[in-house]
């Protein structure tokens, strides 16, 4: 096995290793747009750190992170979950949904006006610029 195949495969590990508490987070519903009863996998926010954190992971459903791994791909319309995510107390729920939304405003409507409405502590706010989705 190559090095990077079996660094990658480390990575996986780790990352299953944070489902149980993932899933005790979430209540098994995808942390963005709160979808339950499908598969759920974690999602680093970006930049992803060295090891796996808790507190730099989310729940996501498939459309969730599909359309996050690939934002060219954003629907809209499935985003609109982020009236309510965007004040998520889960402080990467809550960067993620954040830039979504921000990704979002540029072109779409009803987005502008739910970020022009944020209130966001610095210390998230900071966080946010750090990466990208």
């Amino acid at each position: 096995m190559s090095k990077a195949r079996e660094k990658h495969a480390e990575r996986l590990e780790a990352l299953s290793l944070l489902g149980k508490d993932l899933t005790r987070r979430s209540r098994s519903h995808c942390e963005l747009c709160d979808a339950h009863g499908i598969k759920l996998a974690p999602y680093e926010l970006k930049p992803v750190q060295d090891t796996p954190d808790l507190e730099r992971t989310i729940f996501a459903c498939e459309v969730c992170a599909g359309q996050l791994n690939k934002p060219k791909t954003f629907s809209p319309d499935h985003w609109r979950c982020l009236n309510t995510s965007v004040w998520s107390e889960v402080p990467p729920v809550q960067i993620v949904a954040v830039r979504v939304l921000k990704h979002l405003a540029e072109n779409v409507e009803w987005a502008a006006d739910l970020y022009d409405q944020l209130y966001i502590a610095p210390e998230i706010a900071e966080q946010i610029e750090l990466g990208e989705m």
